[in-house]
């Protein structure tokens, strides 16, 4: 199996659940408040550990209770958490979250240590990255380190996955040109692309704007309506599965350590995309980020069968 490294965010996720979101100006009760651990790296590195995948994470989290947390969560399905530094002068990373009774989510993320996430952390990991077969990265990080570590394994033939949130426009060209995969939602997309998505036509259209800017291959994610693979020769349409959604947090993270790690078996695009599909199907019937990650039993066992 090969390794996957998830260079990325650690938050400490505060979960409201309101019927519905407020509009501007607007005060409402809501119904629950938790905390859960998260944040787009953590959860993929946990997803990917609970899956069974050789998984390692760097990242940063402050020196406080939930950042002491967050650790526990990761090392307790297998992720090695050696190379994730403990700040003392900066509080870990938090995402205020309201779900409404439709399972749609609003996210506000507070940076906290993730946005201290240094090219000397990783120039002190440089081993770890060397030995790593597929980097998964994604936006809540410094744009500068995603950058920095995609031009230093760029050259050694590694799979690079990008999850590009939170979605920025005008992102730089050098970033995106030679991603392996990048996965944006709808909304992501959007915003990447500077182009209106209302339908498949247009998800298509933007979606080779990536591939002229030097993106390998673009997985668009849809929620309940499936996602949508596209490159330079191939376009393919994958229906999700019939759920009932209700809690969509960590299905796009989900769906991303799932991908990887079936890559990572040496699974092609098509089999990773329908494992990916499976696990996040699963994911989104559950509450919460990484309580909501199903086992790589629960998995196979879904229709369709074994990977």
């Amino acid at each position: 199996m090969k390794r996957i490294l998830v260079v990325g965010s650690l938050n400490m996720d505060i979960v409201i659940e309101t019927p519905c979101m407020p509009k501007a100006g607007e005060t409402i009760a809501g119904k629950s408040i938790a905390q859960i651990p998260g944040g787009k790296g953590a959860n993929q590195a946990f997803a990917a550990g609970k899956l069974g995948g050789n998984i390692a994470m760097m990242g940063a989290v402050g020196n406080d209770e939930k950042g002491e947390k967050l650790l526990e969560s990761l090392k307790g399905v297998g992720v090695d958490i050696s190379r994730i530094e403990v700040m003392n002068d900066i509080p870990t990373g938090q995402a205020f979250i309201t779900v409404d009774d439709q399972g749609e989510n609003a996210i506000i993320i507070i940076a906290g240590a993730n946005g201290k996430v240094t090219k000397e952390l990783i120039d002190s990991n440089l081993a770890l990255i060397k030995q790593s077969d597929i980097i998964i990265m994604q936006l809540e990080i410094p744009l500068e380190i995603v950058g920095y570590v995609k031009k230093i394994v760029e050259e050694d033939g590694k799979i690079v996955i990008l999850d590009p949130a939170p979605a920025i426009k005008d992102i730089p060209e050098n970033i995106l040109k030679g991603i392996d995969y990048i996965k944006p939602n709808e909304t992501e997309l959007q915003i990447l692309t500077g182009m209106e998505v209302k339908n498949r036509k247009d998800i298509t259209e933007a979606a080779k704007i990536l591939i002229k800017k030097g993106v390998k291959n673009v997985i668009v994610t849809m929620g309940g309506d499936g996602c949508l693979y596209i490159n330079k020769d191939i376009e393919e349409f994958f229906p999700a599965y019939p759920v009932k959604a209700i809690d969509t947090t960590a299905a796009g993270d989900c769906f991303t350590a799932a991908f990887a790690l079936a890559l990572s078996q040496n699974k092609n695009w098509k089999e990773a995309i329908e494992f990916g599909q499976k696990a996040s199907s699963i994911a989104v019937t559950r509450k919460g980020a990484q309580t909501s990650i199903p086992t790589r039993e629960e998995v196979d066992e879904m229709k369709g069968g074994k990977m």
